[in-house]
């Protein structure tokens, strides 16, 4: 995302913003609520239309009509509310809208449980069948069956907003380790997440705004939670010194 801009009225939401996502890369999106975060991620994932400024995906200029021409491209986005029906099984959440079937007609249970089972299990989730209901999971459990599910489906690039919100400490484990898995996939992924120590276990590398403007990069091996706060605080990443050979 090269120069975007984004206003809504008198208010400019985004102020010449450049984000970038390497392939099989994690980036932790960080800033303060109205620093820009959701705005920029409906833009890239064609919820709104940049007022200027372009995008490239797999190195192609893109204008996305909509999420669903997003989607078809290989981004898919996790929300903080799933999107899981409670009262479905399994394997019926897994495969909602891309069911398989037998004759293209009849649903093929056996095919969706076994792979939704398999698929879930690839990412280190171990459930007790597939016909369990949704209702009966943690939310750390509900939270991998929906990255898992995305990238069964072909996901290039995983948007997860704000992933642990609301997870226990153990919760937020299963998380992460599914994250790590999605990594060593290949997929890329960016975590948007308030909770910096959650985004610090995972990311790569850490992109940070702050009313609408982007203060800078930072690499994880440069960065610890007290930097980053601080950053956000001051609103300027910390001067590094040049190496020395």
């Amino acid at each position: 995302m090269v120069d975007i801009h984004k206003s809504f009225g008198g208010v400019k939401a985004l102020k010449g913003v450049d984000f970038t996502v390497g392939r099989g890369e994690v980036v932790g999106l960080i800033g303060d609520n109205g620093a820009g975060k959701s705005t920029l991620i409906k833009i890239l994932v064609g919820v709104y239309q940049p007022d200027e400024g372009d995008i490239y995906f797999d190195g192609v200029k893109v204008r996305w009509s909509s999420p669903l021409s997003a989607r078809k491209s290989g981004i898919e986005t996790v929300h903080q509310n799933l999107g899981l029906v409670n009262l479905m099984s399994v394997s019926r959440n897994f495969f909602l809208g891309k069911e398989p079937s037998t004759h293209r007609i009849f649903l093929d249970k056996r095919k969706a449980d076994k792979e939704s089972m398999e698929a879930i299990q690839h990412f280190g989730i171990k459930l007790r069948n597939p016909n369990e209901t949704v209702q009966n999971l943690s939310g750390g459990e509900r939270q991998s069956i929906m990255i898992a599910k995305a990238v069964y489906f072909g996901a290039k690039l995983l948007v997860l907003d704000e992933p642990t919100i609301a997870l226990s400490v153990a919760e937020t484990r299963k998380v992460i380790d599914t994250v790590g898995r999605v990594k060593e996939e290949g997929t890329s992924v960016i975590f948007i997440s308030h909770n910096i120590r959650h985004v610090c276990d995972i990311a790569d590398r850490f992109t940070i705004l702050i009313n609408g403007e982007k203060i800078g990069d930072i690499e994880s091996k440069d960065a610890t939670t007290d930097i980053i706060e601080d950053a956000i605080v001051t609103g300027r990443l910390p001067n590094r010194e040049p190496s020395r050979a």
